[in-house]
């Protein structure tokens, strides 16, 4: 699932503090980034970012402050960066940042070769006057002796590494992420200091660590070697002669899988045999690892299925989820917890490393499980259910008028004019469930329901998160409370009353969507489109190059 968010460049805080309170029933019903927008405003806003080492000082290359504006009047389509390259250069008291005595440096060639291969970005965005551009570099490197500094191309190379960051650093504005119902705090850094920074970066390392969640660079990799399969015709088509293929069948069909799973690198050598033998066997097996299926190496309906999608599909997934990276935070040096919904999973993180993992039951299709983040402050042990008002009055109400014994046969009660269920191994909730205040009423919960675990595609809920290993997590978030032994936590899972402990080091949670992500093994992983997100997603990408 989603790798630790590891130390980069800039530091930015992921998960703001919610000041909700606690609502006990599961009842899903740069400063002014979250426009999407990177102009600069004024006065400055704070920006949770921490720059390295020091900004590049201001060079004794000076120019006129005025042919700013004349640039921008040339140039309009580059416009909406006016302000923020007026900004820079203000602050470097408009001194050259790409040219020195000795003429244009390192950092500019490597920005163009940056921008001229935007395409492989994950964007249908295309290089604004590539052609001019081109012409600048071209005339500036002929006529390298000269050593004068050439303001046109000065101002473009600085106006075209703020369309870079506009477009792949900060990606689609807030309007994506609301209609994507991605409720998630946008990363917040200020692209004019950052740019001050890495002109500052060592020879060789400018932009070799950017300012977007690490997964995006793993999916650009996967990305182009996508493409390249598309251009090669795709994957071929399977056309099944039988339900199932095992270990010992054999037929034609056995070839053109072996020649599939070649393509997507879970089979290391095609011998081109019709024979499933071991080693088809387990290329199958790890096809099912990364697509979060039963890992029985065998090839059935399902995996069949998987592997007739086409490249198409899978390149849009690559990119809608490199979208996704754009938006989020680039690091968090503490510990958190992450719950990717596609993959029915939670994470535990302790200092941007991977702790352990386990399985975890979402919320179904039509009770969708909520993107968003919040900080983990209680652990209550034995809880009562408070009912929610929609399973009330759709499910319990009708039950009681059909039978008055309902409620005491389900361990009911009435509680004011709500009801609720008690404590108990018969609980909705399990032992113990985990709160982390917030708008949406969901939470970590255990649950009777143990066998919803052994299924690939657990979105069973109405809408909270059923951990697989409850006890484990207690224990986990209370590990820095040494009165909290395991045999006392053990001793309050079985107990009758409703006991509630408060985490003295909050936890941050994020609920996440990724449908696909490098592993830690470095295995590309893809999982279903559960509440059907990334096609809209895919739309928006590729609608904002039209406008």
């Amino acid at each position: 699932m989603l790798l630790p968010l590891r130390n980069s460049y800039i530091t930015c805080s992921l998960l703001l503090l919610l000041a909700v309170p606690a609502f006990l029933s599961c009842n899903n019903h740069s400063n002014g980034q979250s426009t999407g927008n990177l102009t600069d405003t004024l006065p400055p806003q704070p920006v949770d970012v921490t720059l390295p080492g020091t900004f590049s000082e201001p060079g004794k290359l000076k120019f006129d402050s005025s042919a700013i504006h004349g640039f921008f009047v040339q140039f309009p389509r580059l416009r909406e960066f006016e302000g923020q390259v007026v900004r820079f250069y203000s602050n470097r008291q408009f001194a050259y940042a790409w040219y020195d005595r000795q003429g244009l440096i390192e950092q500019a060639y490597n920005l163009y070769n940056k921008i001229e291969n935007i395409g492989d970005e994950g964007t249908a965005t295309t290089l604004l006057y590539e052609p001019e551009l081109r012409h600048l570099v071209d005339s500036d490197t002929a006529e390298v002796s000269k050593q004068k500094p050439n303001l046109q191309l000065e101002l473009m190379l600085t106006a075209q590494y703020f369309f870079y960051a506009r477009h792949i650093w900060s990606g689609l504005g807030e309007k994506a992420m609301r209609e994507t119902k991605w409720d998630l705090p946008r990363k917040k850094l200020s692209y004019s200091a950052f740019l001050d920074s890495l002109l500052e970066a060592p020879k060789g390392q400018f932009m070799q660590t950017e300012p977007v969640y690490h997964q995006y660079a793993k999916l650009k990799e996967h990305l182009k070697r996508y493409r390249q399969i598309e251009a090669a015709g795709g994957y071929p088509k399977i056309v099944a002669d039988k339900k199932s293929y095992r270990l010992g069948d054999s037929s034609p069909v056995i070839g053109v899988i072996r020649k599939r799973l070649e393509l997507s690198r879970d089979l290391p050598a095609n011998n081109n045999s019709h024979l499933f033998d071991e080693t088809l066997e387990a290329a199958v097996k790890q096809f099912q690892h990364r697509y979060g299926m039963k890992e029985d190496g065998v090839v059935g309906a399902g995996v069949l299925a998987e592997m007739n999608q086409p490249i198409e599909k899978r390149i849009r997934q690559l990119i809608v989820n490199m979208e996704r990276c754009r938006w989020l935070p680039v690091t968090l040096n503490r510990d958190y917890f992450v719950v990717n919904v596609p993959e029915f999973r939670f994470h535990a993180y302790e200092n941007d490393s991977l702790a352990w993992s386990m399985k975890v039951v979402v919320g179904k299709v039509i009770h969708e499980t909520a993107i968003f983040n919040g900080m983990m402050k209680y652990v209550v042990f034995a809880p009562y259910w408070n009912v929610p008002p929609g399973i009330m009055r759709n499910e319990v109400l009708p039950a009681i008028r059909r039978n008055p014994n309902y409620l005491a046969r389900n361990h009911m009660e009435w509680n004011g004019k709500m009801i609720r269920q008690k404590p108990g191994p018969w609980n909705a909730l399990g032992k113990v469930k985990f709160l982390f205040p917030n708008s949406h009423n969901i939470y970590l919960h255990d649950t009777p329901a143990k066998n919803l675990f052994d299924q690939d595609q657990r979105a069973f809920s109405h809408g909270c998160i059923r951990v697989e290993q409850p006890q484990r997590l207690a224990e986990y978030v209370l590990r820095h409370q040494p009165e909290w032994t395991d045999a006392r936590i053990d001793s309050a899972m079985k107990g009758t009353k409703e006991l509630y402990v408060t985490i003295k080091q909050p936890i941050p949670v994020l609920i996440a969507y990724f449908t696909a992500w490098v592993d830690k093994d470095g295995l590309l992983n893809f999982r279903k489109d559960l509440y059907k997100r990334d096609e809209r997603l895919a739309e928006m990408i590729f609608e904002s190059t039209k406008r």
